[in-house]
């Protein structure tokens, strides 16, 4: 499986940085090609199942994935949620951890991901953590300031 992580600073509140990642259809304009739709009903917390559709007709494939720990931020704790992948197409898990920055502003984020693309050779993972912390990195940036 290919792991990666990317760490983030953001000048919003731990409360707003939270709510703008754990909004799930918000990742659709910031993912390549993704439509993501929360199947289960609101609010999200552990049991939540949202789909990440990729590709373009045919050539697309879902990534289902559950929420499966939620604990928002709070005055003196962070926030964590960890999703699982349940798709044939890719496995694996992502999460999320916010907590206040040390200087007293704004966020700080860890996004982890380890993920597994069923089709490709376990060799290809060495490529595809670089490409998932470049695509994902591109995401939490445009989620954070969209």
């Amino acid at each position: 499986m290919a792991l990666f992580r990317i760490d983030r600073r953001t000048e919003l509140s731990c409360g707003e940085a939270w709510r703008r990642l754990t909004d799930w259809p918000r990742h659709s304009g910031s993912v390549p090609l993704t439509r993501i739709t929360v199947t289960t009903p609101a609010p999200t917390g552990v049991g939540t199942v949202f789909v990440a559709r990729t590709g373009i007709g045919r050539l697309a494939f879902e990534d289902p994935m559950e929420v499966v720990a939620w604990e928002p931020p709070g005055a003196q704790r962070p926030g964590h949620c960890r999703m699982v992948k349940r798709g044939r197409v890719v496995t694996g898990w992502a999460e999320i951890e916010v907590r206040p920055d040390p200087s007293g502003t704004g966020a700080r984020l860890v996004w982890r991901e380890e993920l597994r693309v069923r089709p490709l050779p376990r060799a290809l993972d060495a490529l595809i953590a670089p490409a998932g912390r470049l695509v994902f990195g591109r995401a939490l940036t445009a989620v954070l300031t969209g």
